[in-house]
């Protein structure tokens, strides 16, 4: 490599890394990008690098993607290579024999780089829907809201804070890493998602610790005390949400139909009851704009219900790698 083509690189690599690790879908990587690269330069070493940002990475070969993914990704790197370079490159086909002969599961795993140099790793089903829920897999807008939460940590540090439809868990997760909440409590109401949502806890490093009064110490002192709740939006109490006693709420995409928007309004109509005579709650919702009209239909209840409510100013999505854009936005209301 030239020294210009050295200089270039590293936001090529970077690109490569973050994009395989979340395990994005492949059009959305700088696929053009590099094939110029190759053909500008007349050794492999830029290809052997991404192998060992991606394929080869250490947060890879301990949490492995699905393995069709892994084998269509070094299908795509092989064939840049070979339209640009005729001797073969035996690491790309050793690492393909390796995937060949692995086997597939139902269950496979993402990474996400934070800015801090922690990972969140997630063990995720390989099916958008899975065992009748959206919930066992990541969707932009917990991305979008933890890009929000890494630049205004204050709302989350030394608070309780209580996620609604936590899904596989990257938005808790990635804010008990980085913002360093007192407590934070995940939750949702579907068996499975609670499931694998516990193991992605504990995966990440993090103890459950039980259902208990506020107050009591943690299970460890330098982290945030993480529990699992089941809450079903349209049979949870007044009492059941007041034990929680938490200082911030989030929720991230589960506005998706009507249903459940109006299920959780509820909620949030419940939590500010709760209130009466104590600080007001700070809620954040983040959600993708499917249907306009779905967005307009949540604020219209809001509105309803007397929950006052303001738009959050659009961020840069620079963090995390986003399969395709989308719009999205973040409401913070005052419960």
């Amino acid at each position: 490599m030239t020294p210009e083509e050295h200089a270039e690189a590293p936001g090529l690599l970077r690109s490569f890394e973050r994009r395989f690790l979340a395990g994005r879908v492949l059009r959305s990587f700088p696929w053009q990008t590099l094939e110029e690269k190759l053909r500008g330069s007349s050794d492999s070493e830029l290809l052997l690098d991404i192998l060992q940002k991606t394929v080869k990475h250490p947060v890879c070969v301990k949490h492995p993607p699905s393995v069709k993914y892994v084998r269509c990704f070094l299908s795509e790197l092989i064939k840049k290579h070979e339209a640009v370079h005729a001797e073969p490159l035996d690491e790309l086909y050793e690492a393909l024999a390796e995937v060949l002969a692995a086997e597939e599961t139902s269950q496979a795993h993402r990474s996400y780089l934070l800015p801090s140099g922690d990972t969140v790793t997630l063990c995720e089903s390989t099916a958008i829907i899975s065992h009748g829920t959206t919930g066992l897999v990541t969707w932009n807008a917990a991305l979008y809201l933890v890009e929000w939460a890494i630049e205004n940590p204050v709302a989350f540090t030394s608070r309780t804070v209580l996620e609604l439809g936590s899904g596989a868990g990257f938005a808790g997760l990635a804010i008990c890493k980085v913002c360093h909440p007192r407590t934070y409590i995940f939750s949702d109401c579907h068996s499975r998602v609670l499931e694998q949502l516990r193991g992605n806890i504990l995966l990440n490093g993090f103890l459950l610790a039980p259902m208990q009064p506020p107050g009591q110490c943690p299970l460890d002192s330098e982290k945030p005390t993480v529990r699992v709740a089941q809450l079903d939006w349209d049979l949870v109490t007044g009492p059941q949400l007041s034990a929680f006693q938490p200082d911030t709420v989030i929720a991230a995409d589960v506005l998706y139909c009507p249903e459940t928007t109006h299920s959780l309004v509820r909620v949030l109509r419940a939590l500010s009851a709760c209130q009466e005579g104590r600080r007001a709650l700070d809620a954040i919702v983040a959600f993708t704009i499917r249907n306009p009209e779905t967005s307009q239909r949540f604020t219209a209840e809001l509105d309803q219900v007397g929950i006052r409510w303001e738009a959050v100013p659009r961020h840069s999505q620079k963090l995390f790698p986003y399969d395709e854009y989308s719009e999205m936005a973040i409401l913070k209301l005052t419960l």
